[in-house]
């Protein structure tokens, strides 16, 4: 297929747009200022689809949009309207941001032109891409999932007005605090261009999140006004400080919703092909979101493509997440692992050694696909969120989903020969409660959101510790703090990659709301200048813990037996009293207690001892000759003959009997 989008020469520029089922096409220029269309003229039909037209004396930043004829019948998925003006699917650049207006939505012939409501695609030559590196990256890393406005824009460091911007992950403040808790890389929440759904100008809401796109390239002017220089070049300096950038990004659908949704690109170029439609016409609605992006259309599959390749050569970046990552597999509406546009993607040359992460499941049939994604899909895994959130409430009968979690949830992914987990573990993420919010909340408090708090999940496996919300209770703040180190351990102490939400590391509250998705205000900025440190420095201990242990970050699944040229198992589990775990230990549901002794091939062991029982308890570990158990992290209060206290966490290190320490001793 021939290229697509603005192709910038010497002598002018080649616009190039792709539908199956227009009968004419025009692009329109506009001024500088983006607001007086200069010209309008229509592309000629190069054959299967494609419909271009070079345009001589034009020049790199001309505004320019789309706009297409054809059958206007909804409810047969057409809705052509040259009175809608279109952003071109491969903008690289748009000239301001997207608002939602009445009459984007409007019926053709009824909502007049939408021109001045639009942005304006600006055609941009880009740079030579960059010389390919290895991604940073690495199965076993720390995630940090953030979202760029959010995360600094209360930033006393950064300047206020780089405040919310991609620019500002640079600052050397925001190196430093991601360098000291060790993070391998940033998962940053759509940077693309996205526009409000519509219920939410009303209410006085936007969509602070991102994930409503309208093209998939270009970035949103609000979050990177330097345009594509600005977060190529902060993905080199966070590159320079060890730490790699995956982007989020979202094919599953657009932000033109359904039916009654705006015209602003693909469905007014081509809905039919660009969306899957239901036998009856309608459109799919797997997302939940209004509609579905056809990802086994092979126009689609290109430009998906197109856009990996897009911000790999042109930014840098070392991987993705897909959000709603079934769409990306549904060949005719069902779910394949080998769909081909999975496996395009798994074997590009450019790609195939990026991260590549699925959130596995959209709310179509059978969207629940956890596991069943093809090595390198790295998967969230959201059974590791919820046992490990059911153990630390208390529930019964909690042991054994726990222990299978912390080793990697071989349950899952222990399949058809794979010897490693794709595990991403995590406890909370954008979506949800904040991790601070699991133990202050029993309940969602989404009022604030404007639905009468029915959005967000009801069920968060979350508790209050005796009161709901804020407490001025000296007894109850110990207690969640207690928790909060309790789930943050548990995590660090899970093998395989994990996910730590930004501000989750010094407590971050969202006052209980669990939805916080059209929440641009203090309900999602970061609260820096008040962030419990005493937290942050333990979760700081924890990286490096498990960055200076091997066997944490180890994907492979354990065995219960010594690895090659190892004189220890590679785990055993056992109880406090450091006897081996019987069956009648897992099985009885009253058993909060154990300890996951985890050993590496160089013959070290790492003693991780979980007391989830409210009563403190002395655990007892196994004794080799020559060794000692000593406390893995040096904040730690206790050794190995003072008891655990209720409801924790402890790391304990083997090492070796120092001649002074047997001294004292004898």
């Amino acid at each position: 297929m021939t290229r697509l989008g603005a192709t910038i020469t010497s002598e002018g520029i080649r616009f190039a747009v792709w539908s199956s089922s227009a009968r004419r096409l025009w692009v329109s220029l506009f001024d500088d200022s983006g607001t007086r269309e200069t010209d309008r003229l229509e592309l000629k039909s190069e054959g299967e689809g494609t419909h271009a037209l070079f345009i001589p004396g034009l020049a790199e930043g001309t505004r320019y949009g789309f706009r297409a004829d054809g059958d206007y019948a909804p409810e047969r998925g057409l809705w052509f309207d040259p009175d809608k003006l279109l952003i071109d699917p491969y903008a690289v650049e748009i000239d301001r941001a997207y608002q939602y207006h009445w009459r984007l939505a409007a019926k053709r012939s009824e909502g007049a032109d939408t021109a001045s409501l639009m942005p304006k695609t600006v055609a941009r030559a880009l740079p030579q891409p960059l010389p390919s590196k290895l991604p940073l990256f690495q199965p076993g890393g720390l995630i940090y999932e953030l979202n760029v406005r959010s995360f600094t824009k209360l930033h006393p460091d950064v300047p206020e007005a780089q405040r919310g911007t991609i620019a500002a992950l640079a600052h050397p403040a925001v190196i430093d605090h991601l360098k000291r808790l060790g993070v391998s890389a940033v998962e940053l929440m759509p940077v693309t261009a996205s526009i409000d759904e519509r219920h939410l100008p009303p209410l006085g809401l936007t969509n602070a999140w991102g994930y409503n796109p309208v093209t998939f390239m270009a970035l949103d002017p609000r979050l990177a006004p330097g345009g594509l220089a600005e977060l190529r070049d902060t993905v080199a300096v966070l590159r320079k400080a060890g730490i790699g950038t995956i982007l989020d990004l979202v094919f599953n659908h657009t932000g033109e919703s359904d039916r009654l949704g705006p015209t602003l690109s693909l469905r007014g170029l081509d809905a039919q092909a660009y969306y899957r439609q239901l036998p009856d016409g309608r459109l799919a609605n797997d997302t939940g979101t209004g509609n579905t992006v056809a990802c086994d259309h092979p126009v689609v599959r290109k430009m998906v493509l197109d856009t990996l390749r897009h911000f790999v050569r042109q930014a840098g970046v070392d991987g993705f997440r897909f959000d709603l990552a079934p769409v990306l597999g549904r060949v005719d509406g069902t779910f394949e692992p080998d769909a081909p546009l999975l496996q395009a993607i798994a074997s590009d040359p450019i790609l195939a050694d990026r991260a590549l992460i699925a959130e596995p499941w959209d709310i179509g049939p059978n969207g629940y696909q956890l596991g069943n994604f093809r090595p390198p899909y790295l998967e969230w895994n959201d059974r590791c969120r919820d046992d490990i959130r059911r153990f630390w409430r208390g529930d019964a009968g909690a042991l054994g989903a726990l222990a299978t979690r912390l080793a990697g949830s071989s349950d899952v992914f222990r399949r058809e020969g794979q010897l490693a987990s794709r595990s991403v573990n995590f406890i909370a993420a954008h979506d949800g409660m904040t991790l601070a919010d699991i133990v202050a909340y029993e309940r969602k408090h989404n009022a604030a959101n404007g639905e009468q708090n029915r959005d967000g999940h009801n069920d968060n496996l979350s508790w209050n510790n005796g009161v709901e919300g804020e407490t001025d209770d000296a007894s109850i703040a110990d207690a969640r703090f207690g928790d909060r180190c309790a789930l943050l351990a548990t995590l660090f102490a899970s093998r395989g990659m994990i996910m730590l939400t930004a501000g989750d590391e010094f407590g971050r509250t969202q006052k209980g709301n669990n939805n916080a998705y059209a929440q641009d205000n203090a309900i999602t900025w970061l609260d820096w200048a008040g962030r419990d440190k005493a937290l942050e420095s333990y979760a700081t201990a924890l990286s490096a813990l498990r960055r200076a242990f091997p066997a944490l970050t180890d994907t492979r699944f354990l065995t219960g037996q010594p690895a090659a040229d190892a004189d220890v198992a590679d785990v055993a589990w056992l109880t406090e009293t450091g006897a081996p775990l019987g069956q009648a230990d897992w099985n009885d549901p009253a058993r909060h207690r154990l300890v996951m002794l985890l050993g590496d091939s160089e013959g070290n062991r790492l003693a991780v001892l979980i007391n989830g029982d409210r009563r403190q308890c002395v655990f007892s570990l196994p004794v080799r000759d020559g060794l000692e158990w000593r406390p893995a992290i040096e904040a730690q209060p206790i050794d190995q003959a003072r008891p655990l206290s209720g409801r924790s966490v402890n790391f304990m290190i083997e090492r070796r009997v120092t001649k002074t320490r047997a001294g004292k001793g004898s």
